[in-house]
């Protein structure tokens, strides 16, 4: 059975100038039990973890800063959101919403989370609307608790995975691949183990044969026993945070591609949603219920 982390506090309230992004975390449950995709049961809400598995990733001086309201000015400007309890509560909450997927994975092949893909957060600092990193967390709880012995981070978010890359820097038993606009955001970027950028305008044929050539003989070389996805919309040519010119059925060959490769290798697989800025939301519920609609057909 799917199980997909979902919390009501995942629809975080901030200033109007940040509303629209989050209002796709409401309409997505909406959609997918309206279109029959998903039932009630489908879903379950997270818990917030023992600190000890936020503090196997996170530097404690950060993190209890952080949960305590206690950044500077800098380092909230930093992050792009106010910081308030709530904002901490949300995130707490994201990233027990990934591990808890992790486990649903190895037990039913794939778990998912409506939020998370919070890749932008590092060991020190959080930026980019991320505060704390879900799956790098989720990770080492798997190699903690012996779950897992050699993960393979898939980020195909349109901005690379800098947090996520210097999280695993000197940790051989994580293999971080980015694939993401070359000229975005983040400017400086950080060295995964494989970073491929992409100019920008890149479209559907370019991205979709660059993908293809490379997971399969990536997972081949890795030999991971878990997979993280992270699967950002704003690859979409309609996102204003983009830059890059994949159509919604480019996005959705993406995840078939990946998730068919996934299942057919046996691959454990735990999916956070990532970003998404399209200027219309009917565009980012779409490309993200594309992502639900193949797993179910794909894993079950």
């Amino acid at each position: 059975m799917l199980k997909i982390s979902f919390h009501p506090s995942y629809i975080h309230p901030l200033p109007a100038r940040h509303r629209f992004p989050m209002e796709k975390y409401e309409l997505l449950p909406q959609q997918l039990l309206y279109e029959g995709t998903c039932e009630a049961e489908n879903f379950f809400e997270p818990e917030v973890l023992n600190d000890k598995y936020y503090l196997a990733v996170h530097d404690p001086e950060y993190f209890y800063d952080f949960i305590n309201l206690k950044l500077s000015q800098k380092e909230i400007r930093r992050t792009g959101f106010p910081l308030s309890r709530s904002l901490v509560h949300r995130e707490l909450l994201i990233a027990g919403g990934t591990l808890q997927a992790a486990k649903y994975a190895l037990e039913y092949g794939v778990g998912m989370n409506i939020a998370g893909g919070t890749h932008h957060a590092y060991t020190n600092r959080g930026e980019g609307f991320c505060m704390l990193n879900d799956q790098a967390i989720a990770a080492k709880y798997l190699l903690n608790k012996g779950l897992a012995k050699q993960i393979l981070i898939i980020d195909l978010d349109v901005h690379q995975g800098n947090g996520t890359a210097e999280i695993f820097r000197e940790d051989a038993s994580v293999f971080t691949f980015s694939m993401h606009g070359a000229k975005n955001y983040p400017f400086k970027k950080e060295e995964s183990n494989l970073d491929i950028g992409l100019p920008n305008e890149t479209e559907d044929e370019v991205y979709l044969e660059k993908l293809k050539t490379t997971l399969p003989n990536l997972i081949e070389l890795v030999k991971p026993d878990f997979v993280f996805y992270l699967s950002g919309v704003d690859v979409l040519a309609t996102d204003k945070l983009g830059k890059l010119s994949l159509s919604i059925a480019g996005c959705k060959e993406r995840d078939r591609f990946v998730l068919q490769l996934l299942k057919d290798a046996q691959l454990p697989t735990q999916i956070s949603m990532g970003g998404g800025y399209s200027k219309e939301i009917k565009y980012i519920v779409e490309a993200h219920a594309n992502t639900y609609r193949l797993v179910q057909n794909i894993f079950f």
